[in-house]
């Protein structure tokens, strides 16, 4: 049983629950990609901007628009040292404010599934590229256990709790993303799995910072007390039983990158 959409308002909060995991993953994602450094690059679904100072740190753009739907996240990221570099705006991610081939790559980092139409996505990303530019994205496994909120999340679905999935979350698989990027003409398409941990010095570490994520936030706050409760113990015997006092796990993203054609 699913709850409603999942909305991201709060940049500070996602900070805390999701920016460490954006740039674990985004590390490996740029080494995968290895870009040169002096493009002009396009960060769909910026967010609060955690995985666009990781790109200005890693490869020396000359140039980059964070484009995201939340104007909440915008002003988070417009208070990163990447502001000074990059310029956010809001935008759609079927409709964006650019011109055709005014970038040399395209990016969404943790973002595909939150789009409703994919497929019009990606157009628009090959639109805003220019001839033999870059477009790639990374994306939790939201199906087959990668997400990070996935040892509260299944614990919820075991107690029948409903709670908000992506609209696209089928998207996250790996075919699903290189029909994707087939569809869309793309050329030199490569994939990658990777893999990242965490670690919490204590298992209420964990809990307080995951449990106000707006993906499961919302339902524990609609939960009876008891019922609460309950959870954080289940969830608590799941990850102590593996991890001793502390809590370490992991997550695991698809990646997957193509170029547009000459």
């Amino acid at each position: 049983m699913a709850g409603g959409p999942v909305r991201f308002e709060d940049g500070a909060t996602y900070e805390e629950v999701m920016g460490v995991w954006s740039r674990l993953a985004g590390d490996e994602f740029l080494d995968w990609l290895s870009p040169p450094s002096g493009l002009k690059w396009i960060d769909i679904g910026c967010g609060n901007g955690a995985f666009t100072e990781l790109l200005i740190e890693r490869c020396g753009p000359v140039e980059v628009h964070g484009v995201d739907p939340s104007d909440g996240q915008l002003a988070y990221a417009r208070t990163r040292p990447a502001a000074r570099v990059a310029t956010f705006q809001n935008g759609d991610a079927m409709a964006l404010p650019f011109a055709e081939a005014a970038f040399d790559a395209a990016v969404m980092a943790l973002v595909i599934v939150f789009v409703s139409d994919p497929a019009k996505g990606m157009a628009e990303m090959v639109r805003v590229v220019r001839p033999g530019g870059l477009i790639a994205t990374y994306v939790w496994d939201m199906i087959d256990g990668g997400f990070p909120l996935d040892p509260i999340l299944e614990e919820m679905r075991a107690m029948g709790i409903a709670h908000p999935r992506p609209p696209q979350a089928g998207k996250s698989r790996m075919e699903a993303l290189e029909d994707l990027w087939r569809q869309a003409g793309l050329e030199a398409i490569e994939t990658r799995e990777i893999s990242v941990q965490r670690t919490f010095p204590a298992f209420d570490d964990f809990w307080n910072i995951n449990s106000k994520a707006s993906t499961v936030g919302a339902a524990i706050s609609a939960m009876a007390a008891q019922d609460a409760l309950a959870l954080k113990e289940r969830v608590r015997r799941r990850l102590s039983a593996a991890n001793g006092g502390g809590v370490t796990y992991g997550a695991r993203a698809n990646a997957i990158k193509g170029r547009k054609p000459k």
